[in-house]
């Protein structure tokens, strides 16, 4: 493989062009940081991902000027710009964005991608992050690569032949990590009163974040348990140490730990390098609710900003402020809800750290729902779990309420009563 300067390789990318930037661990940062040093000579580049890791330069004062941010999730690092009409976000299913990419709905002009460097067939691969960005590089005209001998080598789908890349970079240097924070006691709680769901022979879906760390290190003595996720972190791997973790229940890649992305720290880089049971493929497989569905007692977890008394969810927005995006979490609610013994589940604390109520008679003005009030199963709080399933709009007001902080469920009562005319 011949190897070129940064400089050199960004200089592939045009005015005008819609550049894909590899998510998570697997962001090149240095060739951003170039991208974005390059701003100058550069007019109307549209960005497009997930999860850029790192500083994001592109969507800082001066270099925003030059780029348009057109992604499918908001994190951190780009949430200003977009919010600031440097951006906009695209509501779409993981599941459903490499159709985006395949079908030239959304047309990709180049790939920047950070791989291993070759092995002895010429394949490189695309790490910890096969997720959407298998089909933005099968499907982008040109391949920017940083070539990084830190990347693991995963089993599955996320290989590149070295013929395909347009101009490749040498770099040797860490991979992003990402380290859990210790959980809080509310945290705690929610994640117990989670694991409390949770059978011997489930299939786990959870993101990262303390409340699934909790649940996760609440199962060490669960037997016969699978992974097929979006998404996963440390807390699987000692489950997999305790043989808590064996897929033997699970009818869709049976035996392997079934993921599009993952996001920790090294020792989780370490655990994935070469192991051939962790199985990557891109998020239209991993995230079809045709296949999440076969598996046995899909236990799905996820998050929310605000749950309303009718159950309508809402995890992407604060208002109309857009704070992150709608990512997978229908593809496995739906998933677990048609799976057989499955069980959707959400997990939120009572209040915000400001103290107002997550759980509301009415979602804040502008906001999102993330997720419906018909799909809706199970809500876990710091106080207990309650199943909306199958509940009419009364009987969901209540069992919510019972869920509130103390101090609130007064006034949630009160409200349900003049707002939503429900006497409870």
């Amino acid at each position: 493989m011949q190897y070129t300067t940064q400089q050199e390789a960004i200089s592939h990318i045009q005015s005008g062009e819609r550049v894909f930037i590899h998510t998570g661990a697997m962001t090149p940062e240095p060739l951003i940081n170039e991208l974005a040093h390059q701003y100058k000579r550069l007019k109307d580049v549209e960005i497009t991902g997930i999860l850029p890791s790192g500083n994001a330069l592109f969507a800082q004062e001066p270099y925003h000027n030059s780029f348009y941010i057109n992604s499918f999730f908001v994190s951190e690092n780009i949430r200003k710009a977009i919010n600031q009409s440097h951006g906009s976000y695209t509501p779409t299913f993981l599941s459903e964005i490499p159709t985006l990419y395949r079908k030239k709905i959304v047309p990709i002009d180049v790939a920047l991608i950070q791989v291993s460097p070759p092995d002895k067939h010429g394949y490189c691969s695309l790490g910890v992050s096969i997720d959407i960005s298998l089909s933005a590089v099968e499907s982008a005209k040109k391949i920017i690569a940083l070539v990084n001998p830190n990347v693991p080598r995963s089993h599955g789908d996320g290989i590149i032949h070295k013929s395909r890349i347009t101009a490749a970079v040498a770099h040797e240097g860490p991979i992003f990590n990402m380290e859990a924070a210790a959980p809080t006691e509310i945290e705690t709680k929610i994640g117990e009163n989670i694991a409390s769901l949770i059978d011997d022979g489930a299939t786990l879906q959870m993101g990262i974040g303390a409340v699934p760390e909790v649940v996760l290190s609440n199962l060490k003595n669960h037997k016969k348990l699978g992974i097929h996720t979006e998404l996963f972190s440390d807390g699987v791997l000692p489950l997999v140490e305790s043989g808590a973790i064996t897929g033997e229940m699970k009818k869709i890649k049976p035996g392997k730990i079934l993921t599009c992305f993952a996001l920790g720290s090294q020792k989780l880089y370490d655990f994935i390098d070469d192991n051939p049971l962790v199985h990557f493929k891109e998020s239209s497989f991993t995230n079809d609710t045709s296949n999440i569905r076969q598996n046995p007692n899909v236990i799905a977890i996820n998050s929310a900003i605000e749950i309303d008394l009718t159950g309508q969810v809402c995890a992407d927005t604060l208002g109309s402020y857009q704070y992150s995006g709608v990512g997978g979490q229908m593809d496995f609610v739906r998933g677990a809800s048609l799976s057989e013994g499955g069980k959707p589940i959400f997990g939120i604390s009572s209040r915000t750290i400001k103290g107002k109520s997550k759980l509301v008679a009415q979602l804040a003005l502008g906001a999102s729902v993330t997720t419906t009030r018909a799909h809706v199963h199970y809500i876990a709080t710091e106080y207990g779990v309650v199943d909306l399933f199958g509940k009419n709009i009364q009987e969901r007001a209540k069992l919510l309420i019972s869920i509130a902080h103390p101090d609130d469920r007064e006034m949630l009562s009160k409200q349900a009563r003049e707002l939503l005319h429900i006497h409870v």
